[in-house]
C-alpha cells in the first residue's frame, strides 16, 4: 500500500514535460556516466565547464508546467488578443492558407523538423518545393533567376541595395527610395545605409529621381498608398545613368499587371506572405529575390539549381555556394546565411494548388470588390486619391477621420491611418461582398446596393499596364489541383527527405533538438496567427504579455539585462548586436571605434556582420588546441585599443570545448576600450550550468531561437535571432519598425519589417521554457554536454577527437579528424557523409571549423538508443575504411565513394562492384528493420554550377525520372 501513498504534488511533478524532451531515463544517464568513469552529472560538469564560470544557482524560471496547464495558460493569453478585421495592407494580408497545406507543410514534422539542404541526396523533396518557389517568382516577375527566399521584403530591400552597389558601374553613395514604398521599408533601408555612408533620398520618383545621380532606386508596384505607376520611362532614363532599378512588387498583382522585368527593372523584391501564410504578427513570411542572369554569382542568400547524380539522373542542390560570406568575408555586402524555406514551400504550394487560372481569379476577384467599394466611397462623398489602384484605396476624409476610425474600432475593423485627414484600406483574399458593405457603412452610409454599384463598376488597371505575357506557364503549376493530386504531391516530396522525424540530425553547432508538438500547437491558432503587425497594441495584450515573459525569460538563461526579439535569423542578431556596439560607442564621442577582432575559427556570418556596420576586422589566431591564442589577442587589442570596438567570439567555443581563459579573454576586451560580442550559437551547453553569457563578460548575444529554444529549422527557415544585451547597450536595441520612428543619431532603427520579427512562432520558445522550468532547462544543458560526450568516448578508439577541454572533455559537441584517414585511403568526409545516408542518418557538419573533420552535436533529446544507433552506424564506416587500408576493399569502388546506393542501383540486374548489393543498401541489422531510401545517388555539383539552372525542368524531364 505503500506505493500508493504518493502525494498529488509528486504525481503532478511526474506528470511534466521534462522526461519527454530529453532523450535518456535516468538509467541510462547513470550508466554513460559510468562508460566515463563517472558517478554523477556534477561530477561531469566540474570536469567539462571552467570553475570561473560554472554556476549551480537555479534559474529564475518558475518551475515546470504540464502539457495540458502549458496550453491552458498560452490560451487565455491569446484570449486577450482582439482578432478585428484587418484592412491596414502595408504588404500584409489576410489570406486563406489551404487546409490540405496547413496540415500536411506547416503542422507536419517531415517538412519543419528538416535541416537547410546541404547534404541534396537526402533534400530532393524540399528541394523541388523551394524550385517551385524560385520558378513561381522568375515567372510572376518576368526576371531570370530568383533566390530560395529571403528574411522579409524590407531586408530584402535592403539586401537590393547593397547589391546594387556591389555589381553596379555607378559609384555614386546616393541611394533613391521612392516616397510610395511602405514605411518600414523605408526604415530599414535607412537602418542598412547608415553604417555604410550611403546617402539615402527619399522622394517623388517621377520629380525627384529624373536627374539624380544614385547606384541605385527603389521603386515601390503598387505603391504603398495603391496608387499603381507606369515606370518603364523612368526605368530607362536611371539605365543611361547607369543607375540600377530595384522594383518592390506585390506578386499577387502581376497576374494582371506588368511584370517588373518587362519593363526594365534590374531586380524585383517582395514578399510572398499573401500566397497562403497567415500574418503571424509579423512572420516568419517568405521574401524574394529575382534578378537578371548576369547577376547571378552576387545574389544574397541560397540558390537551388538543377544538377545530375551520379547515374546520370536529374538532381537538385545548393547552387554557387561559394558566394558572398565565403569568400573576401571581409569584403561582404551581405551575411544572409539563411532563408524562409518552410514559408517559402507553402507559398510555392498555394500557387501549385492554385495554378495560373485559380491564382488570376483571385486576384481579379480582389480587385474587382476594390473597384466597387471605391466607387461607393465616391457616391458618398468622399475623394479616393488612388485613381488606379490594385487593391488599396486612399480616401480624403477630412474632419471627419477620427470619427470614422472610432466606427471602426466599435466594429473590430482597423483600417490604416496615413494622416489626420486620410485613410487607406487594402482588400485582400479574405474580403467579401457583406464586408465592403460594412466598410461604406463606415463612411456613414448602410443602404448602397452593392449589385448596383458593381453593374457601372469599371476596372481601374490603365491598359498599357495590364499583363500581356503567361502567367506561371510552367506545367508544375498546373498539375496538381485536386486535393487527391496535391496531397499525394506534397507527400512523394515529404518521403524523399531525411528529417528529424526519421533519425538523428547529428550536425555540430545547428542544435537539432526536439521540436515538441505541444510547442507547435499554438501557431496555428488564429488569436496567434491572425493579427496583422501592425494592429494597435490595446489589441495585442495577450502577445504582449507572451513577449515580456520570453523576454524576462531569455533575460534570466542568459545573465543580461534587457532584449529585442526583432532580428528574425542569427545573421540578424549579429547585424543588430554590432549596430548596438557601434552606436553605443558614438553615444560617447567615439565613433573612431571600428576595429572587430575575430578569431580565426569563426563562421563566414561573423566578419561579414561586421563589414556591413562598417567595422574593420583583424583576425586573431587560434592556437593548437582551438582555443584563441591569448598572446595573439593581447597584442592586437592593445596595438588597436584607441580604436578597437568590438571582438566576437563563440562560446563554447567553434571546436566545441568551453574555453578556460574566456573570462581574460573578456577582461583584455573590456581593458582596452571593446565590447565583447558573444556568439550565442552554442548557448545550448551554458543554460543552467554557468553564469550565463552576460555574467560571465559578454555585453551583447545574439540567441538562435530555432536552435536553444526549439523552434523548427524547416529546411532553413524559420528562423528568430533576438539580441540580448547588458543594460549599458539597453537603448541601443533596434527601434519597433512602423511603430515608431528612430532616427537619432544614437539610436538603432530597425533591422526587420515588423516590430517583433516572426512573432507567430515566439509560442513555440515561450511553451519550450514554460514546459521546462528552471530544472528541466538546466537538465538539458547537462544532458547535452554528457550526449556529447558519451559519443566522444564511443568513437574515440576509431577516430581521432579533435579537440577536448583540459579533462579530456568536450562541450555539447565534439569534432573527429578524418584527415590522416583521407591521406593513407583517399576516403573523404564527403565519403563518409554520403555512406551515413545508407545507414539512415544525415552527416554531422562538414569541413567547419576544420576541413576533412565532421562535427558533431546530438542534443540533449537524442535517446541513448539513438546515439548507440548512430555510434554503431560511424564504426561500421570505420571498418569499411580499414578495409581499403588492408586492401581487402577497391579503394576505387568500394561502398564509401558509391555512396549513397539507391532502390534503382539494387535493382539493377548487372551487379559489377566488388562488395554485395546487401553491404550496399543494408549495412546493418538496424537498416533491414527501418530502411531510409535516397532517391538519387551522390550529386555532381561541379555540374551544376557549370550549367547553372535555377528555375524548373520542362515536365517532361520529370516523366522521364520520377
Amino acid at each position: 500500500m505503500s506505493e500508493l501513498r504518493r502525494s498529488l504534488k509528486e504525481l503532478e511533478q511526474n506528470s511534466d514535460f521534462i522526461r519527454r524532451h530529453i532523450g535518456p531515463g535516468e538509467a541510462d544517464k547513470a550508466s554513460m556516466l559510468c562508460s566515463l568513469g563517472l558517478d554523477s552529472m556534477e561530477a561531469l560538469m566540474n570536469q567539462v565547464i571552467p570553475a570561473t564560470i560554472k554556476s549551480d544557482a537555479p534559474l529564475e524560471l518558475g518551475a515546470s508546467r504540464t502539457e495540458a496547464q502549458v496550453l491552458a495558460d498560452l490560451r487565455e493569453m491569446a484570449d486577450k488578443n482582439k482578432l478585428f478585421k484587418s484592412y491596414i495592407g502595408m504588404g500584409y494580408y489576410n489570406c486563406h492558407t489551404p487546409p490540405v497545406i496547413l496540415r500536411n507543410i506547416l503542422e507536419n514534422p517531415a517538412w519543419y523538423t528538416s535541416y537547410t539542404p546541404y547534404q541534396p541526396e537526402i533534400s530532393q523533396g524540399r528541394l523541388e518545393a523551394i524550385l517551385n518557389f524560385q520558378t513561381m517568382v522568375t515567372e510572376l516577375t518576368g526576371l531570370e533567376i530568383a533566390n530560395s527566399s529571403l528574411l522579409d521584403e524590407a531586408t530584402a530591400a535592403a539586401e537590393a541595395m547593397t547589391f546594387c552597389q556591389k555589381v553596379g558601374k555607378n559609384k555614386s553613395k546616393i541611394f533613391f527610395v521612392s516616397k510610395g514604398c511602405h514605411p518600414q521599408t523605408i526604415e530599414v533601408i535607412r537602418t542598412r545605409a547608415r553604417p555604410l555612408n550611403i546617402e539615402v533620398v527619399i522622394g517623388d520618383p517621377t520629380q525627384d529621381l529624373t536627374d539624380l545621380d544614385c547606384f541605385g532606386a527603389l521603386l515601390q508596384y503598387p505603391n504603398s498608398d495603391g496608387s499603381i505607376d507606369d515606370y518603364a520611362e523612368l526605368v530607362n532614363q536611371c539605365h543611361q545613368r547607369k543607375t540600377l532599378v530595384i522594383v518592390a512588387a506585390d506578386l499577387l498583382s502581376l497576374t494582371l499587371l506588368t511584370p517588373p522585368g518587362e519593363f526594365g527593372a534590374d531586380i524585383a523584391v517582395g514578399s510572398t506572405q499573401r500566397f497562403g501564410v497567415p500574418l503571424g504578427y509579423g512572420g516568419p513570411h517568405a521574401a524574394y529575390f529575382a534578378t537578371k542572369d548576369a547577376f547571378k554569382r552576387a545574389i544574397p542568400g541560397r540558390l537551388v539549381g538543377v544538377s545530375i547524380d551520379s547515374h546520370g539522373n536529374r538532381a537538385y542542390r545548393l547552387a554557387l555556394q561559394t558566394r558572398e560570406q565565403h569568400i573576401r568575408r571581409e569584403k561582404a555586402t551581405s551575411n544572409i546565411c539563411t532563408a524562409q524555406a518552410l514559408l517559402a514551400v507553402m507559398a510555392s504550394m498555394y500557387v501549385v494548388y492554385h495554378g495560373p487560372d485559380g491564382l488570376q481569379t483571385i486576384a481579379q476577384r480582389v480587385h474587382r470588390l476594390t473597384v466597387v467599394l471605391a466607387d461607393g466611397l465616391q457616391k458618398l462623398g468622399f475623394t479616393v486619391t488612388t485613381p488606379n489602384f490594385f487593391d488599396t484605396l486612399t480616401i480624403a476624409t477630412g474632419d471627419q477621420t477620427q470619427l470614422i476610425h472610432d466606427r471602426a474600432n466599435q466594429r473590430a475593423t482597423n483600417l490604416r491611418p496615413v494622416d489626420s485627414h486620410t485613410i487607406a484600406i487594402a482588400l485582400d483574399e479574405t474580403t467579401t461582398r457583406r464586408d465592403v458593405e460594412n466598410l461604406w457603412s463606415l463612411f456613414g452610409s448602410a443602404d448602397l446596393s452593392f449589385a448596383d454599384i458593381e453593374q457601372s463598376a469599371a476596372d481601374r488597371i490603365p491598359e498599357k499596364l495590364m499583363r500581356q505575357s503567361a502567367r506561371l506557364s510552367h506545367p508544375i503549376f498546373s498539375s496538381y489541383h485536386s486535393e487527391t493530386e496535391m496531397l499525394r504531391y506534397m507527400r512523394s516530396l515529404a518521403d524523399k527527405d531525411l528529417a528529424l522525424d526519421r533519425a538523428m540530425i547529428p550536425l555540430g553547432s545547428c542544435t537539432m533538438k526536439l521540436n515538441g508538438t505541444t510547442e507547435m500547437i499554438p501557431v496555428s491558432w488564429e488569436a496567434f496567427a491572425g493579427l496583422h503587425p501592425y494592429a494597435p497594441l490595446e489589441q495585442v495584450q495577450g502577445y504582449q504579455t507572451m513577449i515580456a515573459e520570453l523576454e524576462q525569460w531569455l533575460c534570466a538563461c542568459t545573465g543580461y539585462d534587457a532584449v529585442s526579439l526583432q532580428p528574425n535569423a542569427g545573421s540578424q542578431g549579429e547585424y543588430a548586436g554590432l549596430l548596438a556596439i557601434r552606436a553605443y560607442h558614438e553615444s560617447r564621442g567615439e565613433n573612431h571605434r571600428n576595429i572587430c577582432l575575430i578569431p580565426s575559427s569563426a563562421h563566414g556570418t561573423n566578419p561579414a556582420s561586421a563589414q556591413m556596420v562598417g567595422l574593420k576586422v583583424v583576425v586573431v589566431r587560434c592556437d593548437e588546441s582551438g582555443n584563441v591564442d591569448l598572446a595573439d589577442l593581447q597584442a592586437k587589442a592593445e596595438q588597436h585599443r584607441d580604436n578597437l570596438a568590438a571582438i566576437m567570439v563563440t562560446y563554447p567555443s567553434t571546436h566545441g570545448v568551453f574555453e578556460a581563459a574566456i573570462v581574460e579573454i573578456c577582461d583584455i576586451i573590456h581593458t582596452n576600450g571593446g565590447q565583447v560580442y558573444w556568439d550565442g550559437a552554442n548557448m545550448n551547453a551554458m543554460i543552467g550550468v554557468t553564469k550565463g553569457a552576460g555574467g560571465i563578460g559578454g555585453d551583447v548575444s545574439h540567441l538562435n531561437l530555432h536552435k536553444t529554444f526549439c523552434i523548427p529549422h524547416g529546411g532553413g527557415g524559420p528562423g528568430v535571432g533576438p539580441i540580448t544585451v547588458k543594460s549599458h547597450l539597453a537603448p541601443f536595441l533596434p527601434a519597433y519598425s512602423g511603430i515608431n520612428s528612430a532616427q537619432s543619431a544614437n539610436i538603432v532603427g530597425p533591422v526587420a519589417a515588423a516590430p517583433w520579427g516572426s512573432a507567430g512562432i515566439l509560442p513555440i520558445s515561450w511553451t519550450y521554457v514554460a514546459l521546462m522550468g528552471q530544472q528541466g532547462m538546466a537538465e538539458a544543458t547537462r544532458t547535452a554536454i554528457l550526449n556529447a560526450n558519451y559519443i566522444a568516448q564511443r568513437l574515440a578508439p576509431h577516430y581521432p577527437i579533435l579537440y577536448t577541454g583540459p579533462n579530456g572533455r568536450v562541450a555539447h559537441e565534439c569534432i573527429i579528424d578524418l584527415r590522416d584517414i583521407k591521406e593513407e585511403t583517399g576516403i573523404s568526409v564527403d565519403d563518409v557523409a554520403k555512406r551515413l545516408i545508407d545507414f539512415g542518418f544525415h552527416a554531422p557538419t562538414m569541413s567547419f571549423p576544420v576541413p576533412g573533420t565532421l562535427m558533431i552535436e546530438p542534443t540533449e533529446s537524442e535517446s541513448r538508443t539513438e546515439l548507440d544507433r548512430f555510434c554503431d552506424a560511424m564504426i561500421a564506416i570505420r571498418e569499411e575504411i580499414r578495409g581499403v587500408e588492408s586492401g581487402a576493399m577497391d579503394p576505387q569502388d568500394n561502398p564509401l565513394v558509391n555512396a549513397p546506393h539507391t532502390s534503382a542501383v539494387l535493382t539493377k540486374p548487372d551487379w559489377s562492384h566488388p562488395y554485395s548489393r546487401e553491404q550496399a543498401v543494408f549495412p546493418n541489422a538496424a537498416t533491414k528493420a527501418n530502411k531510409y531510401w535516397p532517391p538519387v545517388g551522390r550529386i555532381d555539383n561541379v555540374y551544376g554550377d557549370r550549367n547553372l539552372v535555377c528555375s524548373c525542368p520542362p515536365m517532361e524531364s520529370y516523366e522521364e525520372t520520377n
